[in-house]
């Protein structure tokens, strides 16, 4: 069995930085300072923290995976201080995500938290 290394995902639009429609792969919009340094928290932490987002999902006609990681890195660097991993793939490493669409359940129950 592979071993993997545990992380935290914190999802890019809406959540880590403001979204106010699509501007295209190159527009990331500026950052949300409580979830900035909540992510800085973590880093301070020795956790590591990854970029989760479906804009690295697929190379389209805009621009390449590479290029548009590149673009969220470049972001990372500028307002948390570091070049994240960018990912849209969970591993069973992930602790946690922080997204605006996700929902949480009670485990192995299907039920909804604070309906």
């Amino acid at each position: 069995m592979t071993a993997y290394e545990s992380w935290v995902g914190v999802d890019l639009d809406n959540t880590l930085a403001y979204f106010d429609g699509w501007k295209g792969a190159s527009h990331i919009g500026e950052p949300v300072p409580k979830m900035v340094a909540l992510v800085k928290k973590f880093l301070a932490e020795g956790k590591t923290v990854k970029i989760f987002t479906a804009r690295v999902a697929a190379d389209d006609d805009e621009m390449t995976i590479e290029q548009k990681t590149k673009i969220i890195q470049d972001w990372t660097e500028t307002h948390i201080g570091q070049r994240l991993e960018v990912t849209c793939v969970k591993d069973p490493g992930m602790e946690v995500l922080y997204d605006d669409k996700a929902i949480r359940v009670v485990l192995n129950a299907a039920f909804r938290l604070n309906n």
